[in-house]
């Protein structure tokens, strides 16, 4: 293995998102950023208002993980968990692939809606906005066998269907018009596309059980478990390097994607890793969301905590808008930021080093430790929760503090 090739795999982590995430903390605590000034005196009030938001979500705090399914949950009515319990499965691997399938999809799905879309939930009838909507469209394309290539087979996603998924159907599914309008939606179907030919082209990967489909990862992640038991990082890496391909033209290293990684300066070091930092925002969510299908397959999830914070515009914007965080220049409130630039890229490392922080601040107060309230409790109780309070308290289309130009691949 070249040293390149070393080096870029040495970013396909958790660990590597979380020492470079801190190396840029530390850098902002000396006051040496070029966008940011970081207030800690501000953390108590971060800490107040995440534990608030969570008790008034749970009031006994027995919160479950963050994770995609949380989203095909509305009004106490847990679509999936009805339309699962309702199949026949052949056993509990098959269920697994379906839900590793659904995951995987609908994950890839949600970057973020932008202010306007909505989704007509035809159960209801309400207009349900961002990742709550995107989540019920995606379960009810995955559902309705959009994804499936087996007409008697619906609750499934094969390669074969993804590579040829057009936006056109994505806009059907998705409720998607002119009136109605979803940011990066030709970015969205690309990725699904490209995730269909990824698949269809490494059937021992994805294909060890069954025809080739994304859920063939579950497969693989078995093998990886030790005596029934596989370490949440495991998770990850397994993602970033099956998956890492489908990302659009990025960063590459020795010949590897490197997928959500990007430049900062205040990053040197001393070999070809100087100035990258990863942030694996949506493969870390899909990690998250992966911890409960392995569980209810039997596989036992370990070191939950490996896995850090999302840095996305919520758990971010939480940070920016309670005065943790605030801009040196304040025109840049005002200006819209590619997520490659540098202001964006060191918004996000600090968004995961604080809420390491903010997470050590909750448990102080409720006297638990990290394997009683793991961060997938804190993300999900918690800290997206509060950025998104704060969002529609101080914006009236609710919009993050940070104006993002996105493609619909990264937020």
């Amino acid at each position: 293995m070249s040293p390149d090739t070393s080096a870029a795999l040495s970013l396909l982590s958790a660990r590597a998102v979380r020492e470079r995430a801190h190396r840029l903390l530390a850098i902002g605590l000396d006051d040496k950023l070029a966008h940011f000034r970081i207030d800690l005196g501000r953390m108590d009030a971060a800490v107040d208002l995440v534990l608030a938001t969570t008790r008034a979500a749970y009031p006994s705090l027995d919160v479950p993980f963050h994770s995609r399914w949380r989203h095909f949950v509305t009004g106490g009515d847990n679509r999936w968990a009805a339309l699962a319990d309702a199949t026949a499965w052949k056993d509990k691997a098959a269920r697994a692939r379906a839900e590793f399938d659904l995951a995987i999809v609908s994950v890839f799905l949600d970057a973020g809606a932008g202010p306007s879309w909505r989704y007509q939930d035809p159960k209801t009838g309400q207009a349900i906005g961002r990742s709550e909507g995107l989540g019920l469209a995606s379960l009810a394309m995955f559902a309705s066998g959009a994804f499936s290539a087996d007409p008697a087979q619906p609750l499934r996603a094969d390669a074969s269907v993804l590579q040829k998924l057009s936006v056109a159907d994505l806009q059907n599914g998705m409720q998607v018009s002119d009136a109605n309008p979803l940011v990066g939606i030709e970015g969205r179907a690309d990725l699904l596309r490209r995730l269909g030919s990824l698949v269809a082209s490494k059937p021992d990967v994805f294909g060890m059980i069954d025809t080739p489909r994304p859920g063939g990862l579950f497969d693989q992640m078995v093998m990886l478990a030790h005596q029934g038991k596989l370490p949440a990082p495991t998770i990850l890496s397994v993602l970033l390097q099956r998956l890492g391909p489908i990302w659009p033209s990025r960063l590459t290293l020795g010949g590897i994607a490197l997928g959500d990684c990007w430049k900062h300066p205040a990053l040197k070091s001393d070999d070809a890793t100087s100035e990258l930092m990863p942030l694996h925002k949506l493969s870390q969510w899909l990690s998250y969301s992966l911890i409960e299908p392995l569980q209810t397959a039997g596989i036992e999830v370990t070191n939950i905590d490996g896995l850090t914070g999302l840095a996305e515009y919520r758990n971010g914007g939480l940070f920016v808008d309670i005065g943790v965080l605030t801009f040196r220049d304040s025109v840049d409130a005002e200006r819209e930021h590619d997520v490659s630039s540098t202001l964006v890229v060191e918004w996000r490392a600090l968004t995961v080093a604080l809420l390491d922080r903010l997470a050590e601040g909750i448990r102080e107060k409720l006297q638990l430790d990290a394997t009683s309230l793991p961060l997938a409790k804190i993300l999900e109780g918690g800290s997206w929760a509060a950025g998104r309070v704060l969002a529609r308290e101080r914006r009236a289309d609710a919009s993050p503090p940070i104006r993002i130009i996105s493609d619909g691949t990264v937020f």
